[in-house]
């Protein structure tokens, strides 16, 4: 195999077709990145989204981690809302999505039985039972039909099956995008750009700084045929027998979380948020492939000693494996702030917050590379450290930093104004009256340290 660091060709240059000319590209359309395009598109943005797969929902559809948590703070407030609270209402109105209704969080081990194995639970918390919190189970394909809904009342020129491949930079601003399709390379130009990617490919194309990360990735997959009644009633009648078979199997699958399957709205189908491998680069083909092969390989002998060994499972089949391995942390943006792990484990809150997780507050600094204009980013790799992001990465929180940034881009545009001169009142204000709450307002948990952002 030839040596990429030394061995090169040249192509000649080619020109490129201009296919969208619009306000603002997207390119993403993973939960950050749907949320970032509706969001501008409503604010009066013209707006093209690209995707390089051939659905919407990035990992929380392709990905299929079909729990939606980090929503709470300090277990009961309900902080994440906006774009996510929409969703969360279509897909249930389509049977898609199932969460505890209000009354029902609490700790008690009889709401432990009743939601426990829909993911409804605050893992934070230690001792038994943990609390049932407000979070959200949900399915896959539920999720890519309420994205293409929003996207067609949005009027967003939507482009799918186009890679992401290289900024355009006009005098040091983001100027559009070049992506590859089955046509060829397509050149996109627009005022503003998100960087919705998860790896920061965008951003990273356009020169800004960055750290790179590594944490664990999953193979998430489904099995079906599960009696899920038969399994809960042996867990709770057979606790200690329960516990050594869920050691085994936990073993058997070499890295899982607390609970390795969950319920999903489909009855008979359970959801398996493993197997969890480390040591896997999420930028290279090659640790992707070789991820593919243990992932299958771990998930197939967990099938079988699960139809062997656990009461329910006898009849189990495997539905398939995500369409896209779970990377968390891959390029990580150092922008005009970069969020610590400190900030994040303290509550600190921040005077220009536009967005917020389970316990922590996001400000708009940290969606703004250094010296690059007419680009935010929106997702898990904004701008932290590492061990920063593996505690404030979730879903909904990136929905929020996208809606975030579709709302900033909006207010740029309208002022003509570069994105890191738009003040961050004008964003928390907007995001409000969207229904979203900004974290404008600390929490009573909160470490306050700086006043409210001026006018």
């Amino acid at each position: 195999m030839p040596d990429r660091a030394t061995d090169h060709i040249t192509l000649k240059s080619r020109q490129i077709p201009v296919i969208a000319d619009c306000d603002v590209v997207v390119v993403g359309a993973g939960p950050a990145g749907l949320s970032a395009a509706v969001s501008a598109a409503r604010n009066g943005c013209s707006v093209t989204l690209v995707e390089r797969y051939h659905h919407l929902g990035g990992m929380a559809s392709g990905g299929m981690v079909l729990v939606l948590d980090d929503m709470v703070n300090g277990g009961s407030e309900i902080v994440t809302t906006g774009i996510v609270t929409e969703f969360v209402e279509r897909m249930e109105a389509q049977d898609g999505a199932v969460y505890p209704p209000p009354q029902d969080c609490l700790k008690s081990w009889e709401m432990w039985q009743k939601w426990s194995r829909w993911g409804c639970i605050d893992f934070h918390k230690t001792g038994m039972p943990q609390p049932i919190i407000h979070a959200v189970a949900f399915d896959p394909d539920t999720w890519k039909r309420v994205s293409l809904d929003l996207v067609g009342e949005a009027k967003i020129n939507l482009r799918l099956h186009s890679w992401f491949s290289e900024a355009i930079i006009d005098g040091g601003k983001v100027a559009g995008i070049v992506c590859q399709t089955k046509l060829g390379r397509q050149a996109i130009r627009c005022s503003m750009v998100v960087d919705a990617t998860g790896d920061l490919d965008l951003a990273a194309s356009a020169g800004a700084d960055f750290i790179k990360g590594q944490y664990i990735v999953t193979t998430v997959f489904r099995l079906a045929g599960v009696d899920t009644e038969r399994a809960e009633k042996f867990e709770y009648e057979n606790p200690q027998e329960y516990k050594k078979l869920d050691r085994r199997a936990r073993r058997v699958i070499g890295g899982a979380w607390g609970m390795w399957w969950l319920k999903t709205p489909i009855p008979g189908i359970v959801w398996c948020n493993c197997p969890h491998m480390a040591g896997y680069d999420g930028l290279s083909p090659e640790s992707m492939v070789a991820a593919e092969y243990e992932g299958r390989e771990r998930m197939m002998n967990l099938l079988a000693f699960a139809r062997e060994n656990l009461p329910g499972f006898e009849n189990a089949r495997m539905l398939g494996a995500a369409e896209q391995i779970g990377v968390r942390q891959t390029r990580l943006l150092q922008g005009e702030y970069v969020v610590t792990r400190d900030d994040v484990k303290s509550r600190r809150h921040f005077a220009d917050s536009v967005c917020r997780g389970r316990d922590y507050y996001t400000p708009y600094r940290a969606l703004l590379p250094r010296g690059i204009d007419n680009l935010i980013v929106a997702g898990r790799h904004y701008s932290c450290e590492s061990e920063a992001q593996k505690s404030s990465r979730e879903i909904p929180p990136c929905m929020a930093q996208g809606e975030a940034a579709g709302v900033a881009v909006s207010i740029a545009l309208d002022e003509n104004v570069a994105l890191r001169d738009v003040n961050a009142k004008k964003i928390q204000r907007q995001m409000r009256a969207q229904g979203a709450d900004p974290g404008d307002v600390p929490s009573s948990n909160a470490l306050v340290e700086q006043p409210p952002a001026a006018e």
